[in-house]
């Protein structure tokens, strides 16, 4: 399993750099609420969170086919990206204020991230079984998403929403 997660931290983060763009090559209202729509620093969080639920579908598939015994399986991931969207926030913001954008930063961190969940994952799946826990990460996920949805379209008028570069929040009403 930890062969496979390390191997999962990789192929995650080479999505999330792909993921950076599936919204301007593919602009639609699904793809609005799985990728960013802009460079806020908000947006960005869906670079957690897509990449590393589609890997999590095929990590299922590896641990059923080699019989790998794991528990928690959904209720882990949703702790974990949850987990890591607020740990990319709490280190980068501080950074960002301090030294500025840089990419180097943003990405470095973010490489850190996928590793932090991975771990999370890890460790909860190696726990013992929990009641209802699927059922309790499966909604964790759908808010998540149904939150990433709302504010996407709504966003509050605060730095962490405003992209700084296109000079908006939001989605761009034009595409």
């Amino acid at each position: 399993m930890k062969r496979i997660k390390s191997i999962l931290v990789i192929a995650i983060f080479i999505l999330s750099v792909i993921s950076h763009f599936m919204y301007g090559w593919f602009p639609n209202k699904l793809f609005s609420v799985l990728f960013p729509v802009n460079e806020s620093i908000w947006e960005h969080m869906k670079l957690i969170a897509t990449p590393t639920l589609v890997f999590s579908i095929f990590e299922y598939f590896i641990y059923r086919k080699k019989n790998i015994k794991f528990n928690n399986f959904i209720f882990s991931y949703a702790i974990s990206i949850i987990l890591g969207i607020i740990s990319y926030l709490i280190l980068y913001i501080p950074l960002d204020n301090i030294f500025g954008h840089h990419i180097y930063i943003a990405v470095s961190l973010l490489f850190l991230i996928f590793i932090l969940v991975e771990v999370v994952s890890y460790y909860i799946m190696n726990y013992k079984q929990i009641r209802y826990s699927n059922i309790i990460g499966l909604f964790l996920i759908i808010g998540l998403y149904i939150i990433f949805g709302y504010f996407t379209y709504y966003p509050p008028q605060i730095s962490l929403f405003y992209d700084y570069m296109n000079k908006q929040y939001g989605i761009n009403q034009s595409s």
